[in-house]
Order: structure tokens, then sequence, then C-alpha cells
């Protein structure tokens, strides 16, 4: 049996020491700037409406938009997954919190066994008045076991595991992040293929309409074969855009679809009806670039990985030192019948102190360590470029809404000067002041610059999305997160 002093000596010591070997995790510092370059540009920009960081897209006004993002996120596979990932990590944690604490088990055996008498044990045995050559043996058994946690590798492993099931969470939040951002895009996409199919059909139908007036004209005399065919051309030409055009709108159509985690075409009666364009909102707060730290979820993951690769030094380094175990097992053993087995005379215990020291394994042990250091190096770079390129996401995004809001408002004046400019060369020629070619060249400028300003409308929306996205908007960091990285 274990002595009492020294059973008493162990436990205080695997109990009240407060130290581990191996590290103490500190979250690095990372230098960023105190201010995004493009932040007093969006804050001066024109909008109609604000947004919240949390539920951006409602800023859109556009309740079908809110609905698609809505039923995304209840509904996306990849946020399935990741809360299935998110499963198996709080199932690892549990694993090391119970490495912590005692195991117990409990056992328990009957056998019956009938003796050979032509073995030189059964002659023997046959030899002695009495014998029986049925033998019945019956056991049960209560053990316990406890890995007295002396040096702290089991708790530096209870301290990975936490700060990998925090990682598995925030990649969670990343990934409905990142749900939310891209049914959003899609849908934006959708409206701004559909407003250049507008474009395109109706300068379709005012190709039509000037080559029959050059028909009706040609079949007077009044017009040359030569105009009928440039004519018919340029016709042609726009209508050759539209195919194009269609079957961008189905691609984005049918990504919506898998997006929402549905078959393709299952939500394209509710797309079929074009709509307008939505308009990006105001960013209600960008916060600073320190603070995306704290509130992008990618970055919360990339330092979660960081912790639990400094916690996995300590498991390392703990192999340098013993590890001590107790056991302990009481029960009864008979073999004579069920009737004495619990009995004093059946009763059985024993207790162990056990040690295993890897005490000629040191080099293997080392390497371990530097393994352990060199996926800590390698977490911590990845840290800091998550959060360098977090910075740049939200200043190209920034920049790019900006941008795109000043492209679109110069195209929208150049759109109306064309507009006017081809009423007024059909207008002359129809006086036979200008020729054909100055009409249809009119209509394909004009052409391009409504596409052009679709398009450039369509990408300011989609940036304002990338920035909502890029600045971590979408979720609330809980308190126990913030504390988890501070």
């Amino acid at each position: 049996m274990l002595p009492k002093r020294t059973f008493a000596v162990l436990l205080v010591a695997s109990l009240s020491t407060g130290c581990a070997v191996g590290p103490d995790y500190v979250r690095p510092a990372v230098p960023l700037p105190e201010r995004f370059q493009g932040q007093t540009a969006v804050d001066h920009r024109l909008a109609k409406s604000s947004a919240d960081l949390a539920t951006w897209w409602t800023g859109f006004g556009d309740p079908q938009l809110t609905r698609f993002v809505t039923l995304a996120l209840e509904q996306n596979l990849d946020l399935a997954q990741a809360s299935a990932r998110v499963r198996q990590a709080r199932a690892g944690l549990g694993a090391a919190n119970a490495a912590l604490l005692p195991s117990g088990n409990v056992t328990g055996q009957a056998a019956r066994a009938y003796q050979s008498v032509e073995t030189p044990l059964g002659q023997v045995l046959n030899s002695t008045p009495g014998f029986d050559r049925y033998g019945n043996a019956y056991e049960v058994n209560l053990g316990a076991s406890w890995e007295l946690d002396v040096f702290g590798g089991l708790r530096r492993g209870r301290e990975a595991a936490l700060a990998e099931y925090q990682s598995s969470e925030a990649g969670a939040v990343a990934t409905r992040l990142a749900v939310a951002a891209q049914t959003a895009d899609i849908y934006i996409t959708i409206r701004g293929l559909q407003a250049r199919l507008d474009v395109a059909r109706r300068q379709v139908q005012t190709q039509q309409e000037l080559l029959s007036t050059i028909n009706l004209l040609y079949g007077k005399g009044l017009a040359a074969e030569l105009q009928v065919r440039q004519a018919e051309g340029a016709l042609a030409q726009v209508r050759a855009s539209v195919p194009v055009l269609e079957a961008g709108l189905d691609v984005a159509m049918n990504a919506l679809d898998v997006m929402l985690g549905s078959p393709p075409g299952t939500h394209r009666t509710e797309m079929i009806e074009a709509g307008d364009i939505p308009t990006a909102p105001q960013i209600a707060a960008t916060g600073s670039p320190s603070e995306l730290l704290r509130r992008r979820p990618d970055l919360i993951v990339a330092e979660r990985r960081l912790a639990a690769s400094s916690a996995r030094i300590g498991v390392a380094i703990a192999e340098y030192y013993p590890k001590l175990s107790l056991a302990g097992l009481i029960g009864s053993a008979t073999s004579v019948s069920s009737g004495n087995l619990f009995t004093s005379g059946a009763s059985q215990a024993a207790g162990v102190l056990g040690l295993r020291w890897r005490l000629f394994d040191f080099g293997r042990i080392n390497a371990q360590i530097e393994q352990a250091q060199g996926q800590e190096a390698e977490m911590l770079a990845a840290y800091r470029l998550a959060a360098l390129r977090a910075t740049e996401d939200v200043e190209n995004a920034l920049s790019a809404l900006v941008k795109r809001e000043e492209q679109t408002a110069v195209l929208t004046q150049g759109v109306d000067a064309l507009r006017r400019a081809r009423g007024a060369s059909f207008a002359a020629y129809q006086k036979g002041v200008v020729s054909l070619i100055e009409v249809l060249q009119a209509d394909e400028n004009l052409l391009r610059a409504s596409d052009a300003r679709v398009q450039a409308q369509t990408e300011s929306t989609r940036a304002a999305v990338a920035a909502f996205r890029a600045l971590g908007g979408g979720w609330q960091p809980r308190e126990s997160d913030a504390v988890a990285i501070k």
C-alpha cells in the first residue's frame, strides 16, 4: 500500500502548483496604423442610409437581399461543416479536461474450468483425495488511476485544446461572415447583369427601329444598300452581347441557389423579374486598424492557433520530466463458489505509485520541442501576415467604394450627354445633314457608356459589401472572445 504521507505530498504538489513548464502565452503586438488611409473619404461620401456592422445587409434597403442573406445563414452547407468542426473541437477540449481528472473502472469476470486428468498436472491432482475436476472462479474489482500533473504537461495540453476550440468557433463565425458577404455579392451581381441586359435589349430595340427606318428609306430609293447593311451589322453586334449576359446571369443565379443550400433553379422564379441595383449604405463606423484584431474572426482564428502552438511547446517540454501516477484497486475474488465472493476472506486491495521517465530519450524530446517551436514561429508569422492583409483588405475596399462611386457619377453625366447627342445625330441624319455612320457611332458610344455606368454602379455596391466584410461586420465578439485574445 502507498504510504499516506507520500500520497498526501504528491496530491498537494499536483493540485497546488500554479506553474507549468513551457512559455506563458502573451498575445504579440502587431504594428498597425492608427487610422485607415481611406477612412476620411468614406466618412464624407454621400449615401441615403447608414448600416450597422452587425447587420450591414439590412442597410441596403432591399428586402429580397435581406431575405436571401437570412436564408443563407440558416441553410448554407459551408456553415453546417463549420458547426461540425466546432463540435469536434469541443469534444477535444472535453478530452483534455478529462485527462486532468482521475479515471475509474469496474471489472468483473466469472470462469468455469474442467481439468483434464491425462495431463501431468491432472494426474497429480487426480491422485489427491476429494479432487473436483470442475473449478469456478469469480472476481469483481473497482479500480482507479490518476496521472499527477506535477509539471503541467496536461494543463498545457488543455490550454492548447481550449485555444483550438476558440479557433474553431471563430472559424465558424468567419464562415458565417463569408457566406453573408458572398450571398449579397451574388445578389448584387445578378441585379447588375439584369440591368446590363436591359441596356442591351433597349439598344437592340433602338437599332431595330433604326434599321426599319433605313429599310423604309431604301425602299423609296432615298438610302443606299450600304446603309442597310451597316445598320444590320450594328444590330447583329448588339444582339450578340445578349446571350453572353444571359449566360452570366444563369451562372450567378445557380451560384445563389447553392449558397442558399438548395438545388440550382430553386429560387430562379423569384429573381426573374429585374430589380434595381441596391444602393450602398454609409458605413456607420469603420473603427481603427487595431480594432480589427478583436473584430475580424479570421484574425481571431490566427491568434488562437498561435496560442495553441505556444501551449504545445509546454507539452513537449514536459516530456523532460518524470510522469507520476497513482492507481488503486479494491475488490473480491474467489475460486470456490459465488456465495463466498464478498466475504472478508475474498477481499483484495492494491495501491500503486507509477513512474514513467523518458530518461534516455532526450534526443527525441529535443526534436519534438524544436518542432513545436517551429510551429509557433510559423503561426506567429501567419498571424502578423493575416493582420497586415486584413488592413490591406479594408484599404482596398474603402478605396474601391469611393472611386467606383466617383466613376458612376461621371458616367451618369456622360450617358446623359451621349443620349442627347444620339438624338441630335438621328435628327440630323433624317434631314440629310450627317451620314448614317455618325448615327451608328452615337449608338455605339451610348451603349458602351450605359453599360459601363451599370457596371460601375454594380461594382460600387459590391465594394460596399467587400468593405463590410473586410471590417469584420456581421457578428459581435463575445466577452469571452475579447478576454481570450487580450
